[in-house]
């Protein structure tokens, strides 16, 4: 049996939701990108509430223990679930094949078809978004880094409050996603559509092609970085799922599947 507190029974509830919702997929169909899909995901939602809350009830009792796990992550061997932040660095020797967009920005090949699904469904939708950031080299992140640091600067602030304050916004080299080439910053074309259209529509739908929304509100204590609606990463679906229903950011995530 499952006792109050242990991080054991956080994992094992985990578990259950990740079995519980392959079932659900594979009994509602393997089509999660399909328009058809929202009547479908209601019910199979309703299954899986009761144990996001054993979840969550279960985390909040483990608090103290878990919380010192969150800035430390394991090493990921599945690449969609890789934790890149302040306190986790990219992999030794991590590659990723590119494939480059129309508008000259690049993402791993590997989340290039489900990001199309994606800009093909919101376009349907009469929406129109952009990919405004995608893959960065080590000296595109220092540049965009620097340049934070030199507008706060700019406005008066001393060098060392101007790099506090730059790091909230902006990650240091080897610590950010756009660096692994899974994440993406979309924006509207504003002419056609407004930033506000497409972060709403990301919101609800984002996760059915696998992207979650990386820097939750109220999650910057976890995270590092402040609530940006526009910046994606891709995990996979189940995973999307999964995130999604339990109101979890990734960090919190991968310390909860991985307690022991």
């Amino acid at each position: 049996a499952c006792l109050v507190g242990s991080e054991m029974c956080i994992r094992d509830s985990l578990k259950a939701v990740f079995h519980l919702i392959r079932y659900c997929m594979r009994k509602e169909g393997k089509d999660m990108a399909g328009r058809k899909r929202k009547k479908k995901r209601n019910r199979y939602r309703k299954h899986i509430i009761i144990w996001i809350l054993l979840l969550l009830v279960t985390a909040h009792f483990c608090g103290g223990k878990l919380q010192q796990t969150l800035h430390k992550m394991p090493g990921e061997t599945d690449w969609e679930l890789i934790v890149v932040n302040k306190w986790n660095t990219i992999p030794d020797g991590y590659q990723t094949e590119l494939t480059t967009l129309s508008n000259g920005k690049q993402v791993d090949s590997r989340i290039y078809p489900a990001l199309q699904d994606l800009f093909d469904a919101m376009r349907a939708d009469g929406i129109y978004p952009i990919v405004r950031e995608g893959y960065r080299t080590t000296t595109d992140q220092q540049s965009i880094l620097d340049d934070k640091i030199k507008a706060y600067e700019q406005e008066g602030l001393s060098s060392l409050l101007a790099k506090k304050m730059a790091s909230e916004w902006v990650a240091a080299p080897g610590t950010s996603e756009h660096q692994l080439g899974i994440a993406v910053d979309i924006n509207a074309d504003k002419t056609k559509s407004t930033n506000d259209e497409v972060y709403t529509w990301l919101a609800e739908h984002a996760w059915e092609y696998g992207f979650i929304l990386r820097y939750p509100k109220e999650a910057e204590s976890v995270t590092g970085i402040t609530y940006e609606p526009w910046h994606w990463r891709y995990v996979g679906v189940e995973n999307a799922l999964a995130i999604r229903a339990s109101g979890l950011s990734l960090e919190e995530f991968i310390a909860l599947q991985r307690a022991d």
